[in-house]
């Protein structure tokens, strides 16, 4: 063989495997690349977090939830990861995630997984257009586009059905309260204007009764509610999950305030449902007892 056909030889064998490190490069970046940009192990940090990842189909990614998750079932069954506060970071680290999905608030925990090295996502959930949004940013980041635009769709439609039941009827005068004391003589937390649970209360027929100049989730006081005087007064909540026992001794202690219309006209109302508060998938579930609550009468075939 020549020098020259020699050195061809080389030069092409050469050549033929530097492509083939080439390739192999290219498909190992691509592989962690799709790792990446579609996360396989999830953990997420709120109850409404959960509920959209399971609502949209990729609740067999989610690999831990927090100790306030409670639905569907099978977040329950999961690993948690302590509080919305005071996350464990041992239980991160030992779950491996590829991405923990937090709002917009959580500051801490972003900085967390930040040091640790963990993709994270942030959303708001403050309106009913966050949520929307939300939804769909999760959907998009974990490649089910499609699920999240049939869930946005669906709630929408949910919300647009119940605006035209509702259509022409005078809304009620409304308040809605927290329930975190049994004791009405307390000041008490209510629900402000700029929140989707008044943006639900408005679209479910009701007027709230707090000024745009409170803050979003304000301190009022009896004297407050006394001088608005409410037509309806809804109080929402874990702790509003009461028995009937409990629900008549509740409204009792609301008669001392015999001058509210809605202690008149017995339109004091509890709603504990585990999803009453949750900025979440079932928003239609919440607006759905706004409505039965605020205008009865609409819903009374139904209900036999």
């Amino acid at each position: 063989m020549t020098p020259v056909i020699e050195i061809f030889r080389q030069y092409y064998s050469t050549r033929k495997v530097f492509e083939l490190f080439l390739v192999a490069l290219c498909l190992w970046a691509s592989a962690i690349s799709y790792a990446y940009a579609n996360p396989q192990r999830i953990i997420s940090t709120s109850p409404s977090i959960t509920e959209i990842l399971f609502a949209i189909g990729v609740g067999n990614r989610v690999v831990a939830v927090t100790d306030y998750c409670k639905f569907p079932p099978k977040a329950c069954r999961l690993p948690n990861t302590g509080g919305l506060l005071n996350p464990s970071v041992e239980k991160w680290l030992s779950l491996k995630p590829d991405l923990i999905i937090h709002q917009r608030a959580s500051e801490t925990i972003r900085q967390n997984a930040k040091n640790l090295g963990i993709p994270t996502l942030r959303t708001d959930l403050n309106s009913l257009e966050d949520i929307f949004e939300a939804i769909q940013l999760i959907a998009d980041t974990l490649k089910t586009s499609d699920s999240g635009k049939k869930l946005v769709e669906k709630l929408k439609n949910k919300i647009n059905d119940t605006r035209s039941r509702l259509k022409g009827l005078k809304p009620r005068r409304v308040l809605i309260l927290l329930s975190d004391t049994n004791d009405p003589g307390r000041d008490l937390y209510a629900v402000g204007r700029g929140t989707f649970l008044d943006e639900l209360l408005t679209i479910a027929g009701g007027d709230n009764v707090l000024p745009d100049t409170m803050a979003r989730y304000p301190k009022i006081s009896k004297e407050y509610i006394i001088r608005e005087s409410p037509e309806v007064i809804m109080e929402v909540g874990p702790k509003s999950n009461l028995s009937e026992k409990e629900t008549t001794k509740r409204k009792e202690s609301w008669a001392k305030f015999s001058t509210l219309r809605a202690v008149k006209d017995n339109k004091i109302y509890f709603i504990g449902a585990d999803y009453i508060i949750i900025p979440g998938p079932r928003l239609i579930n919440i607006l759905d007892d706004f409505s039965r609550t605020i205008h009865p009468d609409l819903f009374v075939e139904e209900s036999h």
